[in-house]
């Protein structure tokens, strides 16, 4: 059974392995889960989707349409593999007040970060090169139909500003 602790070990090793960049860390997370048996490999998925489906926030969404510079659904479903790729202290620190995410980054460069597509397929690439089948499924709820918390009008650029002024400040162009 795999832990927090060790789903995040993972992550931080291969993040940092891979220098941020999210197609070398999904690379990096695959090698890394066919060591270990399918069970365990699963456990991790469910760790992974977990967070990822906690992440459908109107509010992360919100900073993710500021960093990217706009995000429709894929690309936000993109941002919040690469969110939960950035490690727990990102991760938790974004989900609890998405505006933190102007002092926890480091950088962000809008063509570069953000999207963690890879990230969100690597369990079930691992499974499958492992097994030979279909990771059946985690068991665990599925995403609300809706993001969670009050929902945001992306195209007005004055709520956002207000709403996050430190992104904006720092990341909107």
């Amino acid at each position: 059974m795999m832990d927090e602790t060790e789903f995040w070990e993972l992550v931080d090793a291969t993040r940092e392995a891979a220098e941020g960049d999210p197609e070398e860390q999904a690379d990096l997370l695959v090698e890394r889960l066919i060591r270990l048996d399918p069970e365990m490999v699963l456990d991790f998925a469910r760790h992974f989707e977990a967070r990822y489906n906690r992440a459908y926030t109107w509010d992360l969404w919100g900073a993710a349409w500021i960093l990217l510079d706009g995000a429709g659904d894929d690309a936000f479903d993109f941002f919040r593999c690469w969110l939960v790729g950035q490690g727990r202290e990102v991760y938790e620190g974004a989900v609890h007040d998405p505006d933190e995410l102007a002092e926890l980054l480091a950088d962000f460069d809008d063509e570069a970060d953000g999207d963690g597509e890879e990230l969100g397929y690597a369990a079930d690439e691992a499974y499958e090169q492992l097994t030979g089948t279909v990771a059946p499924d985690l068991g665990i709820p599925a995403a609300p139909p809706e993001p969670l918390g009050s929902s945001l009008d992306l195209e007005n650029q004055s709520l956002l500003a207000e709403r996050f002024p430190r992104l904006w400040d720092r990341f909107a162009d």
